[in-house]
């Protein structure tokens, strides 16, 4: 059985352990080009204790994208802002993701105290809410 490369497991795709001449050769890009997009901010390799760039698979993944929108006629500028809405677009989606399992929570935690008071003093029955319609929640003033 063939053993896995690097003696054991893969690195972790944000690990940086590419020299610039692999990272050149797995994104198809001269390494003078991606000294030119490290200095334009479009990717920043990690750096050894001696200043040698080392690249993870997530920066070959960029540079393949960058390398694709510039080969398909997208200005650099283009190209920052594209990858600058994308990382915006990243990161509502996991806030989203968030905001949806707090909710969810909740609702589970509402079920839940609903379920464990007697039934002379529960609430009316409640149901999910269906897509655009909200929960309020009344509570008795005591």
């Amino acid at each position: 059985m063939p053993r896995p490369p690097f003696g054991g497991e893969p690195p972790a795709p944000e690990a940086a352990v590419f020299v610039i001449s692999v990272a050149a050769e797995l994104s198809g890009l001269h390494p003078q080009t991606l000294r030119t997009y490290e200095r334009m901010g479009l990717i920043t390799p990690g750096r050894t204790s001696g200043g040698g760039r080392r690249y993870s698979f997530r920066d070959i993944e960029l540079l393949r994208a960058i390398a694709d929108l510039t080969g398909s006629g997208i200005g650099i500028e283009g190209v920052r802002r594209i990858l600058e809405l994308e990382t915006a677009v990243s990161s509502l989606r996991a806030q989203r993701d968030d905001l949806l399992a707090e909710l969810e929570a909740t609702r589970e935690a509402l079920r839940q105290a609903l379920a464990s008071r007697p039934a002379s003093d529960r609430l009316p029955a409640v149901r999910p809410p269906s897509a655009g319609q909200s929960i309020v929640v009344w509570r008795r003033q005591q």
